[in-house]
């Protein structure tokens, strides 16, 4: 199948290594990938922190950056979340408004497409230890996913998958919630890594690197035995037996 690959502008810019690993496992799974160097970014935070004049902006970009009959893939539940729901606010009854619709139905978050679509889950990955995955609040409530990342966790040799207390609680980064209530949002990161080491996880896995930077910045400033891994990641790693 051919995809065309859209890079959040938060992995671009911080973790790109998950952009290649992302690519690395489409590629595994059957996929040819095609990525446009001018995409940027779905306008999210522009979106999120109320102004939407600009993200309407950035959101045209990003529709002019695609086909409209292309399936979009990324490693972002968030911004997929993004562009399915919330560009309706945007471009609904707009010059847009059937190109918008279009790629609204094709794009798909990482672990949704290779389990829904592609029905694809075993990559020969290895990771030897124990894990916790965090179901990030646009994976679970905008895209509907929760069973997908698991399964393809579940395939990864070595790792033990662990229960994770209070899991569908939000981990506190909420973008600019937090800059605003840096209290709270480093609060609840705390009771989430807590909740990991209680469990005896060696790692946080999630669909989101928004989420997981925000857990390893609370991590690395009070030297916590835990790391956190983006899904891509993991399912990049080893491939001994494939």
């Amino acid at each position: 199948m051919k995809i065309e690959l859209f890079v959040p502008c938060f992995i671009d810019q911080l973790f790109p290594d998950t952009a290649f690993n992302t690519i690395k496992v489409l590629e595994k799974a059957g996929c040819k990938v095609s990525f446009n160097p001018n995409q940027t970014c779905c306008g999210q935070p522009a979106f999120n922190a109320g102004f939407w004049d600009d993200a309407k902006t950035v959101g045209s970009k990003f529709l002019n950056d695609f086909s409209d009959d292309s399936v979009i893939v990324t490693p972002s539940a968030s911004c997929t979340g993004m562009v399915k729901n919330y560009y309706n606010d945007l471009f609904t009854n707009t010059a847009v408004h059937n190109k918008c619709r279009s790629i609204q139905g094709n794009i798909y978050e990482l672990s949704d497409f290779l389990v829904n679509i592609l029905q694809f889950d075993y990559f020969g990955a290895e990771l030897d230890g124990k894990a916790v995955y965090h179901d990030s609040c646009a994976g679970l409530r905008e895209c509907k996913i929760k069973d997908e990342p698991r399964q393809l966790l579940s395939k990864v040799l070595g790792l033990e998958l662990l229960e994770l207390k209070d899991n569908e609680t939000c981990c506190g980064f909420g973008g600019t919630f937090a800059v605003k209530f840096d209290g709270i949002s480093t609060a609840m990161a705390q009771q989430k890594v807590d909740n990991a080491l209680a469990a005896g996880a060696e790692y946080i896995i999630s669909t989101d690197a928004s989420c997981l930077l925000h857990l390893q910045g609370y991590i690395d400033k009070n030297n916590l035995p835990i790391k956190t891994m983006h899904i891509a990641d993991v399912l990049a790693l080893g491939w001994g037996n494939v």
